[in-house]
């Protein structure tokens, strides 16, 4: 049985957890080879992100176990949302507790929030294409592939996949 996940805004408190499982969950993931790549040193900069985007945590027992970002069209964390899509970035889990249904709750937070908002049809995200377990969450969860926004990271041969799940009847 496994405790109750609370998914939150997080607070100052929080950022040193968040840039730490951000930082574990990214190297586990093999997408860097070490945490002082510059993509590795902004993502860890917490309070610089939080002042552009909103970020929430997932707690169990009083611990952080992870976090995400989001993100509207025109703000600065957006990379690829429509003016009707909540985007979502940067969705960790602690790599000591994955597969444990912190992703999971993440997701349908946000799901659950983006139905409250005006004007977002659908929930966007943007993942990488080795993130064998993430694509089968967002599958199993309902999002949908779109390929032709698939984009690649800036200056690399990282390709990355997107994917969109439709909260709202078009």
């Amino acid at each position: 049985m496994h405790s109750q996940i609370i998914i939150r805004p997080a607070t100052p408190a929080d950022y040193d957890a968040v840039a730490r499982i951000t930082r574990e969950a990214y190297l586990a993931a093999g997408y860097f080879a070490n945490a002082d790549h510059p993509y590795m040193l902004q993502i860890q900069d917490v309070a610089k992100r939080a002042a552009q985007a909103t970020i929430w945590v997932a707690e169990r027992a009083g611990r952080i176990v992870g976090s995400v970002t989001l993100a509207v069209a025109g703000e600065p964390f957006a990379d690829i949302a429509l003016a009707d899509e909540l985007e979502f970035r940067m969705l960790v889990v602690d790599p000591a507790v994955q597969r444990s249904g912190a992703g999971k709750a993440m997701v349908e937070a946000i799901i659950a929030h983006a139905k409250s908002l005006d004007g977002i049809r659908a929930v966007a995200l943007t993942t990488g294409l080795t993130w064998e377990s993430a694509h089968g969450l967002y599958r199993k969860i309902g999002f949908r592939r779109v390929p032709e926004r698939d984009w690649f990271v800036p200056d690399t041969d990282i390709k990355l996949l997107v994917y969109r799940l439709d909260v709202q009847p078009t």
